[in-house]
């Protein structure tokens, strides 16, 4: 593993960290949504790093995007990160919809929409989750049929949850039944959706931490073209893959909050440094984010020399969670009375370690929860036998209900 950048990549890591300090927010990005300003203001924002090549790196030139390569992409990231900006208003829709628009639509559907999406004239959500299925993507129960009319169109029913932005966004795209007569895994088929019909619902779910970024979306008898279609029908599981491994990369590639940071926090009370069980938690902080640390670069690596990443997003974000959590509890409890504030203008640390825990339990099941993870490092890095699967060759509509 090597944890230094080449000369090409660190002459490339100057290059971003030059258009930063010229262009970035100087005085950071609100993170309040609800602010008038705030989707005028990110939006500008894209436009500017679409404009200079920095909205879509790896990207073909011919798309908007410079041809780089996915550590280029990883060190913009990286530089980006101590900044406050809105880049994650876009990332769902860059990230994981439109590179599966680009993977498997027809021409006229990428001409239509990857120039507005980088820009961030349009933002994309993903409607996967449902309340039956949870992060078992297969058990979809939302369904498309042909219409009646001979048209060739579908009608779309069904509910969606925990859908990121969604009362933010253009457009969608949607797993859906096409077929209930053959296993779970072979009757799905994707679409993109236009979340301004009628007939698609958004409502925002109120979390624990205060904000509203995930949402419940009905759909009720949407019409969507053939054209409107991923893949081929009945390929919607094999389409999904291309979104969810985006998705589990992009959420493992979050960088722990600095257990330093902690730690001087911990140094400015002289004593909470004599309590010998916290100095013991702070060496497994260490460990753990050292951990991260070079898993992250083993990913970089692995970037670098033009191989595709192991399981590491699988471990990382498992062990990426615990930190939080662990972390996050220990700084509420030793706020003491302002532990129970959240409050930023009236708890210290501008109440940030009450925002981390309540957080953190979304980002257990963002990406793939905890347990799927769990399974996907036991059956591909330590060779265990896979879970039993009695539904594999069952009929979806042969399934019991409460699968």
């Amino acid at each position: 593993m090597d944890f230094k950048d080449t000369p090409e990549e660190a002459a490339y890591r100057a290059q971003v960290r030059d258009w930063l300090t010229a262009n970035a927010p100087k005085h950071g990005f609100p993170l309040d949504t609800s602010k008038p300003d705030y989707m005028p203001r990110a939006k500008v924002w894209q436009a500017e790093k679409a404009a200079a090549g920095y909205a879509c790196i790896t990207w073909p030139k011919d798309w908007g995007g410079q041809g780089g390569t996915p550590v280029q992409n990883v060190i913009y990231a990286e530089e980006e990160g101590p900044y406050q900006t809105p880049s994650a208003l876009f990332s769902i829709g860059l990230g994981m919809c439109l590179p599966t628009v680009m993977t498997v639509a027809d021409e006229a559907t990428k001409t239509r929409f990857v120039g507005p999406a980088m820009r961030g004239e349009e933002i994309w959500c993903q409607l996967f989750s449902e309340p039956s299925g949870g992060s078992d993507v297969a058990a979809v129960r939302t369904r498309a049929v042909r219409s009646d009319d001979g048209s060739g169109d579908w009608i779309i029913n069904g509910q969606k949850v925990w859908t990121t932005g969604a009362q933010f966004s253009d457009y969608g795209i949607i797993i859906t039944r096409t077929d209930p007569d053959v296993p779970k895994h072979k009757g799905m088929t994707m679409f993109w959706v236009d979340m301004r019909d009628p007939g698609v619902e958004v409502r925002p779910i109120h979390q624990m931490s205060g904000g509203s970024k995930f949402n419940e979306v009905f759909i009720t008898d949407v019409r969507v073209k053939d054209s409107q279609r991923l893949g081929a029908v009945g390929d919607g599981w094999k389409v999904s893959l291309v979104t969810l491994m985006n998705e589990r990369l992009s959420v493992s590639g979050v960088r722990p909050p600095g257990w330093p940071a902690f730690l001087d926090a911990a140094r400015a009370t002289p004593e909470a440094m004599q309590d010998r069980a916290l100095r013991e938690k702070l060496a497994d902080w260490y460990v753990q984010a050292e951990g991260l640390r070079h898993t992250r670069n083993r990913t970089m690596t692995a970037l670098s020399k033009g191989e595709t990443p192991g399981p590491e997003s699988s471990i990382g974000k498992i062990v990426l969670t615990d930190y939080l959590h662990d972390l996050s509890s220990e700084a509420v409890d030793m706020l003491d009375q302002y532990g129970i504030i959240d409050d930023p203008a009236l708890s210290p640390a501008n109440a940030a370690p009450q925002a981390m825990w309540v957080g953190n339990p979304g980002l257990r099941l963002a990406g793939g929860t905890d347990e799927i993870l769990r399974n996907i490092i036991a059956e591909r890095v330590l060779g265990l036998p896979g879970d039993i699967r009695v539904d594999k060759d069952v009929a979806f509509k042969d399934m019991p209900r409460g699968r």
